[in-house]
């Protein structure tokens, strides 16, 4: 019964279609009930040994649960965090699961976490289609966004956030860290997606003043943290000098579309360098060329964390990198799937982090808790995000009525029972004797775009309700 709620996918690999259900079925004993003596009115997501709600975990899970909002409404979920919402318009990075209150610590007071809320209301827009909620969630993220900026901006123009509040661990080789690189990327991240949802609610005051916001920012990160000779991103100290360590978060800026296309070509010699960031299992935190770099990954020294592989990868599609994009999707995928396959008598697990270069969760030895198991906020972006966008290559726009399938070879995959509203649609490639079929089922009007990326062609068509198919050899 289960298997027939959540949306199927097809793959000619069965351990990859295996470890994507299996994270579905995980996912009920995430999913917890509503606790109204806490000010939690909504069922929400957390690991089921943890004693507090985590707005970043929250955020990352978001991009897998809106492929079954009907079952885990993430709106709801969310709707948490702004009930939350303080009048200096703070929203803290963790509240307690038994008193409704903030937990902070002594090197984050503020309970800062990186600002990712809008990328989240901006997917889930796009994939459940609740433009009204765009009107009503707008007063929350401005007031989030200018207790950021009152708090956090200092007078250069970047912002300056304890470290912490990149949600890297401890060990990460970045001392004397004053503006973090991705924590202002993240800014951008959320000026850019907050212009487009201006945009959509046709408020061009507001589009106009985040645009601005935006290009302001993404100035200074060009400026001052791009480096033209090693041609990477990278931290600045409190003089505003640059920080010569190579760190997975030079990537955020690919994210906030900030890199032009020279500075592109930079950053994907080192994520196809093995002596950088490509690592077999990509991509490690920390650039396999740099002193402190560990094969057993420690916590920020070179593991493989799946949410910043997952970022990597939606930034490169931003550069049309989908090629790149789905190679290392399935590279990451392997490596989970071996990990996942105990060679004793214990149950298969996910992880926060892995190993760059083979199989097994990355190890830490000073905090060995660190790798917690079943951590499914971090690695269900691979095991069910990643393998519908980049192993699949699916990309929906519920609002414009879209689905885009980009395609590097025809190989026997695709999506069954995928919710669209109050539509659901099935699209499915297989070889027949007639040669490459795409089936495809729908119960209402959509449009299908097919880029056939190692022919360089595309197609797009409108596909109405009911069954249909096309040869791929005739499009």
């Amino acid at each position: 019964m289960l298997k027939k709620e959540f949306p199927l996918v097809h793959y000619y690999d069965q351990d990859f279609v295996d470890i994507y259900e299996r994270s579905w079925v995980w996912m009920n004993s995430f999913w917890q009930k509503p606790n109204p003596a806490a000010g939690f009115n909504n069922s929400f997501f957390m690991h089921p040994e943890d004693s507090e709600i985590s707005l970043y975990e929250s955020c990352l899970a978001s991009f897998f649960l809106v492929y079954f909002n009907k079952k885990y409404p993430v709106n709801l979920m969310l709707d948490n965090f702004y009930a939350k919402q303080e009048e200096s318009g703070a929203i803290r990075g963790c509240y307690s699961l038994s008193t409704g209150k903030p937990v902070t610590t002594d090197t984050n007071p503020e309970g800062l976490t990186p600002p990712l809320l809008a990328w989240v209301e901006y997917n889930f827009y796009h994939k459940v289609g609740l433009k009204i909620r765009l009107r009503n969630i707008m007063p929350n993220l401005i007031a989030y966004h200018n207790w950021l900026e009152a708090n956090f901006r200092d007078d250069s123009g970047l912002y300056a956030p304890p470290l912490e509040a990149a949600m890297m661990p401890e060990d990460t080789p970045r001392q004397n860290v004053k503006y973090p690189l991705d924590f202002n990327a993240q800014v951008a991240v959320s000026l850019l997606y907050m212009a487009q949802m201006a945009d959509v609610i046709n408020d061009k005051e507001l589009n106009f003043r985040f645009k601005q916001q935006y290009f302001s920012l993404k100035t200074r990160i060009n400026t001052r943290m791009w480096d033209p000779k090693d041609k990477i991103y990278y931290d600045l100290d409190e003089n505003q000098e640059r920080l010569r360590v190579k760190t997975i978060a030079a990537y955020w800026p690919l994210l906030a579309e900030i890199p032009n296309e020279e500075r592109v070509d930079g950053l994907l010699e080192h994520l196809r360098n093995p002596d950088s960031f490509g690592t077999e299992n990509p991509f490690a935190t920390l650039a396999a060329d740099e002193k402190e770099f560990t094969e057993d990954g420690g916590g920020a020294r070179g593991s493989v964390m799946p949410s910043l592989t997952y970022m990597v990868i939606k930034g490169l599609e931003k550069y049309k990198q989908y090629e790149l994009a789905r190679e290392t999707a399935i590279r990451h995928l392997y490596f989970i799937l071996d990990t996942y396959h105990p060679h004793d008598q214990k149950k298969g697990t996910l992880w926060k982090a892995y190993k760059p270069f083979k199989d097994g969760p990355a190890v830490w030895k000073e905090n060995e808790k660190w790798n917690k198991p079943l951590s499914l906020a971090y690695a269900g972006l691979s095991t069910i995000t990643l393998m519908i966008e980049n192993v699949v290559g699916l990309h929906v726009s519920l609002p414009r009525k879209t689905v885009d399938w980009y395609v590097p070879t025809m190989e026997m995959m695709g999506i069954e029972g995928l919710p669209l509203k109050r539509n659901r649609i099935t699209i499915i490639s297989d070889k027949s004797n007639r040669g490459w079929e795409i089936r495809l089922e729908s119960e209402k009007l959509y449009y299908f775009s097919i880029y056939l990326l190692s022919e360089g062609k595309s197609k797009t068509l409108p596909i109405p309700s009911g069954k249909c198919s096309m040869l791929v050899s005739k499009l």
